[in-house]
């Protein structure tokens, strides 16, 4: 085997220790080279060590500086911050990449192929909250605040165009509200702008305003490529697309640093579901995917799409979300036995 590549396994909590033991099996079968350091965070951390981001996890992480996560849960009650939101911030996971793209035939939407770029660290998401009393109500007026600075537009639009240049896209679609939002917006289309000059002749570039985005992906997603946002925008934006591909257990995202990946997928922990047999591992093998993809093993994430398209369109093994009646055990086994030829 090619040499090992070190990286942290966190299952998460709720389907995430099944949809991982799925995930971890196909990629055995691929023999695909990453030596597992496995880890926990979210409520099953918290409820062994009194923790949701244990300081194992976090030194594991620092060591390998590549991951791939099962969905977290925020344990319930004050004081308690998003694992995710504290990992990006903590490691500088600046862009959020969700490529989503048509599995199923026969849906509503056909060819869809469109990858969204968003901004992770800054914007709305910043979490600048306040009470402004009036009269004896301390909550009367509730405000918040967020920002853009002009490093990061430049990076995050500069990272989008990169990956187009990567991965053959053809357009990056600058999303924003500048009419409204002239300066938090406006700073980030400026940037945009000056950026995409860069890429002129290689990669075309256009832009459109967030509201009229969502409709027109909604009527005609086959118009858009590559989408580059600010993080609220782009938070909603890629749940839409994936709702145009089949939804969230479709959805695979990778969150990248300068000196770190974390791979995952997007939906939540599912508890009602866990432990019945019952969770589609699609999106955190696609997210897998995109972690070879990473790492410069393209072949190996070709062989892994090649094996979920096998299953699901050819061979029509498809769990229940996906309108068809197997189990977790039943299609992981369907994709061990494509692998395995």
């Amino acid at each position: 085997m090619a040499d090992r590549i070190p990286a942290t396994l966190i299952p998460g909590d709720g389907i995430g220790p099944e949809i991982t033991d799925a995930t971890v099996r196909v990629l055995r079968a691929l023999e695909v080279p990453f030596e597992w350091d496995v880890q926990r965070a979210g409520v099953t951390a918290y409820e062994a060590t009194g923790s949701v981001l244990p300081d194992e996890a976090l030194e594991s992480l620092k060591r390998t500086g590549l991951a791939l996560k099962g969905p977290l849960t925020t344990p319930i009650g004050e004081g308690f911050r998003s694992v995710n939101v504290t990992l990006r911030k903590m490691f500088g996971l600046y862009a959020n990449v969700r490529p989503t793209k048509t599995l199923l035939p026969g849906g509503r939407y056909e060819g869809v192929d469109v990858t969204v770029v968003r901004e992770n660290v800054e914007g709305l998401y910043a979490a600048m909250e306040h009470y402004m009393p009036v009269g004896d109500d301390t909550e009367a007026v509730a405000y918040g605040a967020g920002f853009n600075t002009r490093v990061e537009c430049q990076r995050i639009v500069r990272h989008a165009f990169e990956y187009a240049l990567k991965h053959g896209r053809r357009k990056v679609t600058l999303v924003h509200k500048a009419n409204i939002l002239k300066i938090l917006s406006g700073l980030f289309l400026h940037e945009g702008r000056r950026v995409a000059a860069d890429y002129a002749g290689k990669i075309a570039c256009d832009e459109r305003i967030v509201d009229a985005c969502a409709m027109e992906l909604v009527l005609h997603p086959e118009t858009y490529d590559v989408i580059v946002t600010t993080n609220l925008f782009g938070d909603i934006l890629s749940d839409l697309t994936a709702g145009l591909v089949g939804g969230l257990g479709m959805a695979p995202g990778a969150n990248i640093g300068e000196n770190m990946a974390i791979f995952e997928a997007v939906h939540g922990s599912a508890p009602d579901i866990a432990g019945k047999d019952k969770a589609n591992p699609i999106a955190l093998l696609r997210a897998a995917g995109l972690m070879l993809v990473h790492v410069g093993r393209q072949d190996l994430a070709e062989k892994l799409e090649h094996a979920i398209h096998e299953v699901v369109v050819t061979q029509g093994i498809r769990t229940a979300d996906l309108g068809g009646e197997v189990g977790t055990k039943t299609f992981t086994q369907a994709l061990l036995s494509v692998v395995e030829g």
